[in-house]
């Protein structure tokens, strides 16, 4: 370990974004020192469908009283086949009751998110801010050293880079990325609609892959709807009111007329996965170490799932007088996590790849499965657990107890 045993204790969490500040708050709790490099972030349009154990993770932290306002149950969820196909699934609904939940997961803004988690951040004496980049991370055998844009540098015992898709810590340890790109856009919005959503979020699955609509508070839905590059480049280029029939046309006016509310977003699908998840004092976490599409409402959980396993594992060591940052706990941390991740992008990769192909074996197979989710109870609530999140080797923060 390092011999300075302030450094030792101090871990250093790069990224302003959700899953850096709840890393951030998550190794405060545990006890250790942290310092968060984060720069000013441009505004986030989207909206987060935070699943059980996530919402555990943010009450232990403290953050959850004041962000459940702004948050809606996901109390139902419809699956409805709108492929048009030959074969089609059956309607199947999954309620969170037959858990014993009030939602599978909430769905909240991500700006009202970001907010919740700034003022905990704020008033978390364990954590100093700084407003920088990081330029370039130097390993040493006892510690990081994180060089700054601007001059400066910070001696820690562990890196938790949340700095993105583009990750320069990343990049800096050396860690590939092994990529896949898929033929689909994401465009996202939050519309007002006339009806009201009674907390049901409605997924229809179309040839061009998911439109879902997610509940919000009061009379509004976050909408992501994936779509040819083409059909999202016709979709941008209506006025508000043309793209508000449009998503009405594709919800089929179920929630009523609709208004666009928010700004919109454009995503092109893709599936990113670090080469590994640790190297040297360089742990990732969030999307630095996997990008997967928005389907099922994973990317976010698997980025507090990533923020709540270092922090435990960080600070179990710190306890037991052990390198935070050393061999033994970032090997914990890739054996962790990697499995979490691989069994979340694989089970995503296949959905989507079934409502592209107009393979007619594939097509029966998925109505097959969807049919018999609708007739056993007993599968039907062994998909839902798994869909709410992982049932082995899940960390203390999810369970709601503290690091």
């Amino acid at each position: 370990m390092s011999s300075d045993p302030h450094t030792a204790q101090t871990a250093a969490v790069v990224g302003g974004g959700a899953s850096g500040l709840i890393a951030a708050l998550a190794l405060a709790a545990g006890g250790l020192g942290v310092k968060l490099i984060a720069p000013p972030r441009s505004h986030d349009p989207r909206t987060t469908a935070l699943m059980d154990g996530s919402v555990k993770a943010l009450q232990a932290l403290g953050v959850w009283e004041a962000l459940r306002p702004e948050a809606s149950p996901l109390r139902v969820m419809r699956l409805v086949d709108d492929t048009g196909r030959l074969i089609r699934a059956p309607e199947v609904e999954f309620r969170a009751g037959e858990l014993g939940l009030e939602g599978f997961a909430w769905n909240v803004e991500n700006e009202a998110l970001l907010a919740a988690l700034d003022a905990a951040v704020a008033g978390s004496p364990g954590i100093e801010r700084l407003s920088a980049r990081v330029a370039g991370v130097v390993e040493a055998p006892t510690h990081a050293t994180l060089e700054l844009e601007g001059g400066g540098a910070l001696a820690v015992a562990l890196v938790a880079a949340a700095d993105g898709r583009n990750s320069p810590c990343r990049r800096a340890a050396g860690i590939e990325v092994t990529s896949r790109a898929y033929p689909q856009v994401a465009v996202t919005a939050t519309l007002a609609h006339s009806r009201p959503h009674r907390d049901i979020s409605t997924e229809f699955h179309t040839r061009t892959g998911p439109f879902t609509l997610v509940p919000l508070p009061g009379n509004c839905s976050s909408v992501v709807c994936v779509v040819s590059a083409a059909e999202a480049e016709a979709l941008a280029a209506l006025d508000d009111a043309a793209f508000a029939r449009a998503m009405e046309r594709k919800a089929h006016s179920l929630l009523g007329a609709m208004q666009l509310v928010s700004p919109r977003g454009s995503f092109p699908l893709s599936q990113r996965t670090a080469a590994r998840f640790a190297k040297g004092r360089v742990a990732l976490v969030g999307e630095a170490a996997h990008i997967i599409p928005p389907i099922g409402a994973q990317g976010l959980n698997l980025g507090i799932r990533d923020a709540a396993t270092l922090a435990e594992i960080a600070s179990d060591a710190a306890r037991a007088g052990r390198d935070i940052g050393g061999t033994d706990a970032m090997e914990a941390y890739e054996r962790r996590r990697r499995g979490d991740v691989a069994s979340r992008g694989f089970a995503i990769d296949l959905f989507n790849r079934s409502l592209l192909t107009d393979l007619l074996p594939v097509a029966g197979l998925r109505g097959l499965g969807l049919w018999m989710l609708g007739q056993s109870s007993g599968l039907r609530r062994r998909v839902m657990r798994e869909g709410v999140g992982p049932t082995r080797d899940v960390p203390r923060l999810l369970a709601g107890a503290p690091v």
